[in-house]
């Protein structure tokens, strides 16, 4: 009688290509469907104006259909989740220790100071407001640090429930608006209050959401403010990585044995040593400046497919849902950062 004899040593490089081949098949339709939404929403940006995250939030959102068919699904949950840590990782290619050594230690502590304040003010009007403490949480990191980056950063480590998607979107859509009326109404301001160049690049960098806008705002005035608001927004990026392990440290506390997060939060997620290992690397000098626009633009292009799959997982008539208070809490955070920015530059004088 012959048996065949199988040899577990050779049986396992014929299995991993499979494995390998079925888990594309798995992810391809959701995964193509959100990377054709950020081309949509990157060609319409570049062509048209406005902000690609924005746009590539709100096609999602209209094509939430597609996350109810099985097929797209996998692709979609790869693409909120991979792709998002990517790009948050990838950030720390654009960020330097020389940069945020520039600003002098008064900068640099009044920028922690601002951070820390506005997250905290972000929880307490979320207890005035009677909503989630998480949701105070994220969009007071968002407000404070760096937009919608910061929005999807933190999110990753913040326990789950039925509403995080949801909440996760909306800070996304209101950051992204409120950093744009900031860009058009805060070179306004910097006039209004008699700024200095170098103070309004302070004001701008220190206060406005996104990137994108921190420059618009900033070469709005002068090519000097605009170098400075870069730097300090770049300051307000590098916060990123305190700022997530000290939340995810508070939730880690307060959510052990919490029924909605079966999983235990990590005390320094993967990603966030990636960005800390990429921020050293470019520091030392030993990312060449083609690398480093390389690896900024993929992070880019990361966040904007996160982004589209985030919109396909959230459903207009959801979000709608959410009333008054968040968005109160939102506009409630962008005033307090503004008028403790601007207390601090008058102090300073």
């Amino acid at each position: 009688m012959n048996k065949t004899i199988k040899n577990p040593a050779y049986a396992a490089p014929i299995s991993a290509p499979r494995q390998l081949l079925s888990r594309c098949r798995q992810i391809g339709p959701g995964l193509l469907v959100s990377l054709a939404i950020a081309m949509a929403s990157a060609f319409i940006a570049d062509h048209y104006g406005g902000p690609t995250l924005l746009y590539a939030l709100l096609f999602g959102m209209a094509c939430h259909f597609l996350s109810e068919d099985g097929r797209c699904l996998p692709g979609i949950e790869f693409a909120a989740r991979a792709l998002l840590r990517i790009g948050v990782a990838l950030l720390g290619a654009r960020i330097t220790l020389g940069q945020m050594g520039s600003l002098g230690w008064e900068t640099v502590l009044a920028a922690v100071c601002a951070v820390a304040a506005t997250i905290s003010i972000g929880w307490l009007l979320a207890r005035m407001l009677g909503v989630r403490a998480d949701l105070g949480v994220l969009t007071g990191g968002a407000v404070a640090i760096c937009g919608a980056s910061a929005a999807l950063a933190i999110s990753a480590i913040l326990p789950k429930h039925k509403d995080s998607e949801r909440d996760t979107l909306l800070t996304v859509v209101g950051v992204t608006s409120l950093s744009t009326v900031a860009m058009i109404t805060y070179p306004i301001i910097s006039k209004l209050l008699g700024l200095s160049p170098e103070q309004a690049g302070i004001f701008l960098g220190g206060t406005i959401h996104d990137v994108a806008q921190v420059v618009g705002a900033g070469y709005m005035i002068s090519p000097a403010t605009g170098d400075i608001a870069t730097v300090v927004k770049l300051l307000r990026v590098a916060l990123l990585v305190p700022a997530v392990v000290v939340i995810a440290w508070m939730f880690r506390r307060q959510h052990k044995a919490s029924s909605d997060n079966n999983r235990r939060l990590p005390m320094i997620p993967g990603f966030l040593l990636a960005f800390v290992c990429l921020v050293a690397i470019n520091s030392g000098g030993l990312l060449a400046p083609s690398v480093s626009d390389a690896m900024n633009e993929l992070s880019r292009g990361c966040l904007v497919i996160a982004i589209s799959a985030l919109g396909l997982k959230t459903s207009l008539q959801k979000l709608a849902s959410v009333g008054w208070r968040p968005i109160a809490l939102l506009v409630g955070e962008t005033v307090f950062l503004a008028a403790l920015v601007i207390g601090l530059l008058f102090l300073s004088r």
